[in-house]
């Protein structure tokens, strides 16, 4: 049976009367650029965050380049970042003519150490930008203490709708930051169809900033305070995103259900290490991270099975050739040069059925060679068949908890 990593048609298939409504309503009114539709989604998504304001932009990685120039970063300037992520972190920073300052990462959650951060600001520090990797925050109040006199800029991108326990308080993605930034590329969790960005912020200033650097600058017609950037979240992704959003909670609910299922499945092997979530963190698990022994390997071996995979990332961004003016060379950050050779993710969406899943994780431990438990929990499922029984169980797993709540919530019953 072939698994996809994700399949955005199964989740079409529950909301794409909902979503293609709203998109017929904008085309009937006809108002395409900014408009009610953006202003609606925008106040959805400060709710969700708890924050003051939310600005709409044409992608996450525009979300952090405006970001960074609302604070007035400029040539010369250095932002402190994570090598361990996707490309659009330090390239929004290059970007702005400021330099991009790496800090190791924690090898238990893969987001930025405070402790290496810290260590990496000089004078020119201008602002620090931790990511909230594969859907789970980073430490924003560790960092905080670490770095108190410096923004933070919350690379959210991956993260919407995910939490943290800070204190007594329960912090949502981009709330705690100066700002944070949010992607809704299609593949993300609340992904729509096509590009778009927001950023998200308590600060009044800032986001009559954002606002105006989102429309070439300035906010009255062709009256310009400042040159900006042509980035505004088209109307149409708006009413597709603000329909998909009340299924937001639901879908993240099952990604950790389907998280659970693998965790359990994986627990006894020493060749595969399962993410390690921070006590005070609720992820929304926007990817499955494996680290494994002989990761190409078993890359190779998914590939031959047709099971869904990916790495996610393979060359650390200090090590890749655009950024060798900086300086870095092999061993500067051992950390995140070790995880990126470790590395995979495997399929997690919402919509994946108990028998997907057992695929995947019966790829897994075939190519380790975990074959006895497998067939000790077939022979053991036909015996208790013999004996009447209807539900089988693999040796390995106690199924019947886990396959009953990976059913609830997300997954429309049509397509169990």
């Amino acid at each position: 049976m072939a698994v996809a990593l994700l399949d955005l048609r199964a989740q079409h298939a529950s909301v794409g009367d909902d979503t293609v409504a709203a998109m017929m309503r904008v085309v009937d009114d006809q108002t395409f650029i900014l408009g009610e539709p953006v202003e609606k989604f925008e106040e959805a998504v400060a709710a969700l965050s708890n924050t003051r304001f939310a600005i709409g932009c044409a992608n996450g990685t525009d979300a952090l380049l405006l970001s960074l120039r609302a604070l007035g970063v400029q040539h010369g300037d250095e932002i402190v970042t994570t090598p361990f992520t996707f490309f659009a972190t330090a390239g929004a920073i290059h970007n702005v003519g400021a330099r991009p300052v790496f800090a190791d990462i924690d090898p238990d959650t893969f987001n930025i150490s405070p402790q290496a951060a810290a260590a990496a600001v000089t004078q020119r520090t201008k602002a620090v930008i931790p990511v909230d990797l594969f859907g789970q925050l980073a430490a924003i109040d560790a960092i905080a203490a670490a770095i108190p006199d410096l923004p933070i800029i919350e690379d959210a991108a991956q993260s919407i709708g995910a939490t943290r326990m800070i204190g007594d308080r329960v912090i949502h993605a981009g709330e705690a930051a100066a700002m944070g930034t949010f992607s809704f590329f299609p593949s993300k969790n609340l992904g729509g169809f096509g590009d778009g960005g927001m950023i998200v912020t308590q600060d009044e200033a800032l986001a009559q900033r954002l606002r105006r650097l989102r429309v070439h600058g300035g906010l009255k017609t062709y009256f310009h305070e400042e040159v900006g950037y042509n980035s505004r979240l088209d109307a149409l992704q708006a009413a597709v995103l603000l329909a998909k959003l009340p299924n937001l909670e639901q879908w993240s609910a099952a990604r950790r259900r389907n998280a659970e299922y693998y965790d359990r499945a994986f627990a006894r092997m020493s060749d595969v290490r399962t993410p390690v979530i921070d006590p005070a963190n609720v992820s929304i698990y926007n990817q499955y991270t494996l680290r494994v022994e002989r990761r190409d390997a078993l890359q190779a071996h998914l590939r031959s099975k047709d099971i869904g995979n990916s790495i996610y990332y393979p060359l650390p961004l200090h090590l890749q050739p655009c950024f060798a003016y900086l300086g870095y060379s092999e061993g500067a950050f051992p950390e995140s040069e070790r995880a990126a050779k470790e590395v995979i993710s495997l399929p997690v969406y919402p919509e994946l059925e108990p028998s997907q899943l057992d695929e995947v994780i019966d790829a897994v431990r075939g190519f380790y060679g975990d074959r006895e438990r497998i067939d000790e929990g077939a022979a053991a499922a036909k015996a208790r068949s013999a004996h009447g029984l209807h539900r089988s169980r693999r040796a390995w797993l106690r199924r019947t908890g886990p396959r009953a709540r990976v059913r609830e919530g997300g997954i429309p019953g049509d397509r169990l």
